[in-house]
Order: structure tokens, then sequence, then C-alpha cells
């Protein structure tokens, strides 16, 4: 079982099968610092071992997700050179790409400030859940530097026509227009129907088979990757060892049998 470790920027929970995350530094609407990245990477590093957890809820607390990166931080690596400015920023970014690779079903609950890094982080996400009023936008450009990071993330989550509107006019936008776009795939007008969603969700991801899921993910992750005719050849294969592996024959067998398949119980 996962060991919960104490974090200076992260309230960590594990409750049965699903781990929440929640942003902790409400001071600062959660603002994304060095510290922050860098336990965040710890969270993912211990995930990639645990196949027990079957999805991983990614909050904010004080009503904000996450307003960006942490300018305190900019400003002490200043004193250390151009270097440091890049090591910080390719953290981010290393951090982000370790999140979507995970296998588990990544969930993103959002209200508030999510910007800059936090809107990265809405990107990353398998199901993203939005209040109707919450706060989207990529306003490095009007600090004078880029999403640097962030930019392929949500290119490739809306689309390089959206990405380019939104990152070179750092235009402000809600959970409703977060929806249009495909940011977010639900809106919800008050945090009792954020939960509720989110509960939803959670009880649709028990019905599938964890193992076919992080499988299926890693497909779909990998169109943008691998030559179509490597990736059916390999999809092939994968599904092949799924239907005589424990959880293809427990499925079909719950199904032949009408019943509730053991990962569902």
């Amino acid at each position: 079982m996962m060991q919960v470790p104490n974090f200076k920027t992260l309230l960590v929970a594990l409750q049965h099968d699903v781990l929440t995350v929640t942003l902790n530094r409400p001071e600062s609407r959660n603002a994304m610092s060095l510290n922050m990245v860098e336990e965040l990477t710890q969270v993912f590093n211990q995930l990639s071992e645990q196949p027990d957890i079957r999805a991983i809820v990614l909050r904010g607390a004080g009503g904000h997700f996450c307003a960006g990166g942490d300018i305190k931080d900019m400003a002490n690596a200043r004193a250390k050179g151009k270097d440091a400015y890049r090591d910080l920023n390719r953290a981010f970014g290393h951090m982000l790409e370790h999140a979507q690779q995970l296998p588990h079903v990544v969930i993103v609950v959002l209200e508030g400030a999510v910007l800059g890094g936090g809107f990265g982080l809405a990107c990353i996400s398998d199901i993203a859940i939005a209040a109707d009023d919450a706060k989207f936008g990529l306003p490095e450009t009007t600090l004078g530097i880029l999403p640097a990071q962030i930019a392929p993330f949500v290119a490739k989550r809306i689309g390089l026509t959206q990405a380019r509107r939104l990152a070179l006019t750092a235009a402000r936008f809600d959970g409703q227009e977060a929806a249009r776009l495909g940011v977010v795939h639900f809106s919800e007008a008050n945090t009792e129907a954020l939960d509720i969603r989110l509960s939803e969700a959670l009880a649709q991801i028990k019905r599938c088979a964890p193992q076919a899921n992080a499988a299926t993910k890693a497909l779909l992750l990998n169109t943008e990757l691998q030559p179509l005719g490597e990736l059916l050849d390999e999809a092939a294969q994968t599904f092949a060892d799924a239907v005589v592996g424990p959880e293809g024959i427990e499925g079909t067998l719950a199904f032949v049998q009408k019943r509730t398949p053991s990962w569902a119980l």
C-alpha cells in the first residue's frame, strides 16, 4: 500500500483505491512553486508503483485550483543566472509529462484560478470537471514571458488554432467556455454539483478493469507517437494478452454468468 508522507505544499489522502491530491498553498492561490513541483513529482513517482490505485483526483485548497507559477521562485532564480530559469521551467514540464503518462485515471476538479501552470495540469487530465465561474487563462505573455512547458499540452488538448488565440491574447474565460473549447469535459454550477459529478466519474471508472484501463490509456496516448500500422500491430498483441489474462477471463466469465466482475464490487 502506498505510503502517504507529510508534504509542505500538498494534502494527500488515500481512500480505498482513490488518491486525492490537494494543492495546498491557499495564501498564493496555490501558485506552483518549485517545492510543489518536486512534491507532485514525488507523488507521481510513487504512483507508478501502485497499480491498486484506480484514480487520482487533483484539486486545490481555498477555492482555487492553481494561479500559475510562483513569481517569488522566479525572483529567487534571478540571482543564479539564466540556467536556473531553464532548470526551474523544465522541472515543471517533466512533471507534466510524468503526470500524463500515469497508467491511472487522472481527474482534475477546477475552481477559482486555473491559470498558467494550473491550466497545464488541467490539460494532462483524463477527466476535467470545472466550476462554471472558474477563471482560465494563459497570462504569461502579459508578464513578458511565454507558456514554454504548457503550450504543447494546451495545443494537443484543444488544437493549434484555439491554443494560438488563447496564448497570444492571454484571454480569460470561464468554465462554460472551457467546456465548449474542450479544455474540460463538464462545467458545474456549484461545489455540490462538482462533487456529484466527481462521484459519478469515479463510479464509472470503477466499472472498468484497472489493467484494461491502463492499457487503453497507453494506446490512446501512443496514437500521437507511433505510425498507425505499428500501433495497430502492438494493439492486437495487447488485446490478445488481455483476453487470456486474469481480467479478460474474469470479465467475460462475469458477462456470461450475468454478474458483476470482481473489480467492480
